[in-house]
């Protein structure tokens, strides 16, 4: 742990406030100035898909969630309110859609204003994205020379196309986190970290690129000086507004003021809750492992990787150039996996009578069965996946790609769905070693992977990852990184530290380390390796 100290923020306040807005649910952690969470809260969230690979979800409803999951962690630390240094806000890169006063628009065939948010695994703007990469602009260059179905301006475009009159009557489209800074300060301060990942925002340059939005048919943003989607762009833990407004504070319990830290999308929040652990940034590779993963990568220069998104300026940590690859589904594809298996069902109920959930069912039953964790692997001999079920994020840029599963027999028990999940977790290490590999061709090589997100929290899910990749795996001391990323930037806007680097260097530290295996086991990862990249290129030619 680094000797940094914090300073002493306004009035001695002595907690921080992170907040976390994942895909199913909005979770608060309350943490002391040493890092340590001392209590935290959660409530679900409603998540609505339609036909068309549509998926949508409320403000109002994810609002009321943040509120009620701030109280929550407050009383349960039996705090004051005023002893609260700061909050931070991170969330997923998901679109929402206001009109005029912040009323909430339907981005939808349900016609539901509530339903104003087009979540970032919405994919219903592929079209438009070929179309927009088809026209090869320089900005491109910036987001791995593909553009994503998950970032916005796609979905801008899709809404300018199938619902003209939501977005002519659209007030502001804002980056979830962006809404929550703005809905609790009254601000409409972008951070770096969103429109620069997701918006093509030039961070380095401190602008947006007008020719960019008229050659793909959103001129009309530029021409409003982009008054829509941000004429104001800050570092991430700046201070937004003059902190809490009396209505936001009323509802979140916390006090009048308190300061607020320009937010981030939640896989960088992870980021910065773990990458400052053991030596400086640009060594570590930040891996978030949940419903989809994340990989963040730092570096000195701008390297340009192609299918990898980045190099974004100052996106994560202030001042160094970000890589972010990973992929659309990962905890998310191993569910889907086993969903098929015919011990599903029989594993579920023996997994709800242990009160676990199916996957750490499973991965304590693969313990039980291997002689050590590193000899797992060898559970899935025979069995080969590709868990690309939503497409390839990075290092192809591919939304088109499918899942390919190969060895599967005819049985019909829990050993053999035990057999599946472990090939499935193979599969998920692969694809992140692919991304490792791509990385250091370009000239962005990492020394060892730290990692943070629910799926990521097994002992035999990290020396899983750590043989796959054959890098040193890291955990962090928070059991919450994402969390901690949050609230990092709340304590930089509240004084409680300088910068970010520093908060990140006091608040996070290394717990455990996984080393990768030596010998056979790590010759045969590089043969599944193989196996892997070779089942996935003759997916992509059969397709």
């Amino acid at each position: 742990m680094s000797n940094t100290s914090p300073a002493r923020p306004a009035g001695g306040a002595r907690y921080l406030v992170g907040v976390d807005v994942g895909t199913g649910s909005a979770r608060a952690g309350l943490f002391d100035l040493t890092g340590r969470m001392l209590a935290s809260g959660k409530r679900d969230i409603s998540l609505f898909r339609e036909p068309g690979a549509m998926v949508e979800q409320s403000s109002t409803e994810i609002w009321a969630a943040v509120c009620a999951s701030v109280r929550e962690a407050v009383a349960k630390a039996g705090v004051s309110p005023e002893d609260c240094a700061g909050i931070g806000f991170d969330a997923t890169c998901s679109l929402v859609v206001l009109g005029k006063d912040g009323t909430p628009l339907p981005v939808g065939p349900s016609e539901d204003p509530e339903r104003d948010i087009i979540v970032w695994m919405d994919h219903r703007a592929v079209d438009q994205v070929e179309r927009i990469n088809a026209t090869g602009h320089a900005v491109l260059r910036y987001v791995g020379g593909r553009i994503s179905p998950e970032m916005e301006t796609p979905k801008l475009l899709w809404l300018k196309e199938n619902r003209p009159h939501v977005f002519d009557a659209a007030w502001q489209f804002f980056d979830l986190a962006d809404f929550l800074t703005w809905r609790a300060t009254g601000d409409l301060a972008r951070s770096t970290c969103t429109v620069t990942c997701k918006w093509t925002y030039l961070a380095h340059e401190k602008r947006w690129e007008p020719s960019y939005f008229h050659a793909i048919g959103l001129g009309i943003l530029a021409d409003e000086d982009f008054a829509r989607i941000g004429q104001t762009v800050v570092e991430p833990g700046t201070p937004v507004g003059a902190g809490l407004t009396e209505r936001a504070a009323a509802e979140l319990g916390l006090a009048a003021g308190t300061p607020v830290g320009a937010g981030m999308i939640d896989a960088h929040a992870g980021g910065i809750g773990t990458v400052g652990v053991d030596g400086p940034p640009e060594n570590s590779l930040g891996y978030v492992f949940g419903t989809s993963s994340c990989t963040m990568t730092s570096t000195h220069e701008p390297v340009f990787v192609p299918g990898v998104w980045g190099p974004y300026f100052s996106a994560m940590v202030p001042g160094m150039w970000l890589n972010e690859g990973g992929q659309s589904a990962a905890g998310a594809a191993i569910e889907q996996l086993l969903s098929f298996h015919p011990a599903a069902g029989e594993a579920s109920a023996l997994a709800g009578s242990r009160g676990l959930s199916l996957p750490v069912l499973l991965a304590e039953l693969a313990a039980e069965k291997a002689e050590t964790l590193s000899g797992v692997a060898g559970l899935a001999d025979g069995l080969h996946v590709v868990p690309e079920f939503l497409g390839n994020r990075a290092p192809f840029a591919d939304p088109h790609a499918r899942a390919a599963i190969v060895g599967l027999g005819m049985e019909r028990g829990i050993d053999n769905l035990v057999a599946l999940y472990v090939a499935g977790l193979c599969g998920i290490g692969y694809g992140l070693r692919q991304i490792i590999d791509a990385q250091a061709a370009a000239g962005a090589p990492v020394e060892k992977i730290v990692i943070s997100g629910g799926a990521g929290q097994l002992d035999l899910v990290r020396q899983l990852l750590a043989d796959a990749t054959g890098k040193p795996l890291l955990a962090t001391r928070s059991e919450e990184p994402v969390l901690l990323g949050a609230a990092i930037l709340g304590s930089v806007a509240g004084a409680a530290f300088p910068d970010v680097r520093s908060a990140m260097a006091a608040l996070s530290a290394t717990d455990r380390s996984y080393l990768p295996a030596t010998g056979e086991t790590e010759a045969l990862h590089a043969r599944r390796y193989d196996a892997f990249k070779r089942l996935q290129a003759l997916a992509r030619e059969i397709r």
